[in-house]
């Protein structure tokens, strides 16, 4: 598998003597990222983890993946954020949207946890309803609200279905390796429990235990997944601009930055990646959105997004530009058939794949946009394979580092998130918070 940054659109934007400008901070920020010197620098085990990580763990990750998928109809992943985002785009992009109505030797998978409607859970919980059910709940403290209320719902439901011996084994923790809420709640009543590394963020865990356990439990490959991103830690480890489309992917973002392009949007032509741009927009959101810094992340799904973005992107404030996703190689063949009425009149379509119409819907967009002044670039991957999707989940993640710290911010941290959460639990009523509570309250009133 080899992934390529195809630059023919970009380069009436962005010159090849642009990209040599910049390439001496792109060298700086890579040799911050491999040499752990940058801020940040206690949460860059991602880097090394396709060939570093924990074979026992990653032995015991396929051993109780099998349990589960013996002993339930409905595994529940409760988590937010990077705990889940990657694994749910894993399981669309490799697998399909509809994975749930088409698993047949591997259970359904959702969600929870990821946010706090009660119609939301109600819902889940009315499909678990004579079903046997399995729970993995992710979080590295055990305290964050959205899947901690969650957790503790589930685990009633599976305790009053199963009793307390009988839930716990069907509940999964992964957590901490030592410290913390949940895994000493795990360890008291007995749950497996897996490692959130300390080194490694939330947004850059999939490949940890975080996101390989409901992987595999999907029943995709996890060794070519780890495989894929390993491949890639060693193409992006060549320090050189003109052949390292991560270090090139890095440096056109950021000259477009400082003309004026505030907003990346990651657009897809196909629908198994929409929560992969899920996932791209926490990564590079919660990464470079500091400081009053920071390139908006955006995403759509075309040609579906077109019928309502489409004016905007190409005749709107021009402030963003496009990179686009894009995957060589559909994994299905549908034929358009001839319809002797001709009523839509499409007969000129008769016998073509619809893939070709898909890929010549791209090829029209990206010259309307370019030629609209939106730049655009093309990621290019050959198809949606555990062993891609390894590699592009790495590709991103070194991208990002990179690209962080060429504008200048702290890619690991994300003190902007903690506001919002101290300010709910002060106004929840929460001990400690009684200040904070007495101040918001006045500025309701």
């Amino acid at each position: 598998m080899s992934l390529s940054l195809n630059e023919i659109f970009i380069k009436k934007f962005v010159s090849d003597s642009d990209v040599e400008a910049i390439a001496p901070e792109i060298y700086a920020a890579n040799q911050l990222v491999r040499n752990k010197t940058g801020e940040g620098s206690d949460f860059l085990g991602w880097c090394d983890l396709p060939v570093n990580y924990d074979k026992e763990e990653f032995a015991r990750i396929k051993v109780a993946a099998e349990k589960i998928k013996k002993s339930c109809d409905i595994f529940v992943v409760i988590g937010i954020g990077g705990s889940y985002l990657g694994a749910r785009a894993a399981i669309e992009f490799v697998k399909s949207p509809l994975y749930n109505e088409m698993s047949k030797d591997t259970p359904s998978i959702y969600f929870a946890g990821n946010s706090i409607s009660s119609s939301a859970l109600a819902d889940l919980l009315a499909l678990c309803e004579g079903k046997d059910i399995c729970v993995n709940v992710v979080s590295k403290s055990g305290t964050t609200t959205e899947p901690a209320v969650a957790f503790r719902i589930f685990r009633e439901f599976l305790e009053k279905k199963y009793g307390k011996d009988g839930a716990k084994e069907r509940i999964f923790a992964t957590t901490d390796k030592a410290k913390g809420t949940l895994k000493k709640f795990s360890d008291e009543m007995g749950y497996e429990t897996f490692v959130v590394p300390d080194d490694v963020g939330g947004r850059f865990s999939v490949l940890t235990a975080v996101g390989l356990l409901p992987i595999a439990v999907a029943g995709i490959d996890i060794d070519a997944m780890m495989a894929g991103a390993a491949n890639a830690r060693e193409l992006y480890a060549e320090e050189d601009i003109h052949t390292n489309p991560c270090f090139r992917y890095a440096a056109i973002r950021n000259i477009l930055y400082r003309r004026g392009k505030s907003t990346e949007i990651l657009v897809s032509y196909e629908p198994s990646t929409q929560l992969f741009l899920e996932w791209w927009k926490q990564l590079y959101g919660e990464s470079e959105g500091k400081d009053h810094k920071g390139i908006f992340p955006s995403s759509a799904i075309f040609s579906t997004d077109l019928h309502s973005l489409g004016q905007f992107i190409q005749d709107g404030t021009p402030n963003h530009f496009e990179t686009v996703l894009r995957i060589t190689n559909s994994n299905d063949t549908i034929i358009i058939p001839h319809d002797d009425a001709n009523v839509d009149k499409l007969n000129f379509l008769s016998g073509r794949e619809l893939d070709f119409v898909n890929r010549t819907a791209m090829l029209g967009t990206l010259f309307a946009h370019t030629d609209g002044g939106v730049p655009n670039m093309l990621v290019e991957v050959s198809n949606r394979s555990a062993f891609t999707l390894g590699h592009l989940f790495y590709f991103f993640e070194l991208g990002c580092a990179i690209s962080g710290y060429v504008l200048g911010v702290n890619p690991f941290n994300q003190p902007g998130v903690e506001s919002y959460k101290k300010n709910m639990f002060a106004l929840l009523g929460k001990e400690g918070y009684e200040d904070l509570k007495a101040e918001l309250e006045k500025r309701i009133r």
